[in-house]
């Protein structure tokens, strides 16, 4: 089992960018692919980002891939999500979470096992 936890959160202005980081512990992260959701206030948790165990291929949320950057160093058991031109539209609270699946699977979180406990990520205007 693994444990998670997202860092890096923080309040930032419209057009800043911030830099998350989710560790992990308890297992190794090289075997799980990753992923980051998000959810906002009053929304539903939808899907960021995630990347593969295996061969690095990364997924993106239509409208996302650009601003944001997803990447991993399984050495340091350690996943990040680089965020890029903030708007307040992307104000939440952000989740890692590890996946025993692949491919499209990784788009529905109903496929991950583990989660974080979150960060909050707030974009002033």
């Amino acid at each position: 089992q693994v444990q998670l936890v997202e860092s890096g959160g923080g309040l930032v202005q419209a057009g800043g960018s911030l830099s998350l980081s989710c560790a992990a512990s308890g297992d190794t992260l090289g075997k799980y692919a990753m992923g980051w959701f998000r959810q906002a206030p009053g929304k539903e948790r939808e899907f960021v980002a995630a990347i593969e165990w295996s061969d690095g291929d990364t997924y993106y949320a239509s409208g996302l891939k650009g601003r944001f950057t997803i990447s991993r160093d399984n050495a340091k058991n350690t996943v990040y999500l680089r965020m890029n031109s903030l708007g307040p539209e992307d104000t939440a609270v952000y989740y890692c979470a590890a996946s025993y699946y692949s491919g499209s699977s990784l788009y529905n979180g109903q496929r991950y096992d583990y989660w974080g406990q979150g960060t909050q990520v707030t974009v002033s205007s």
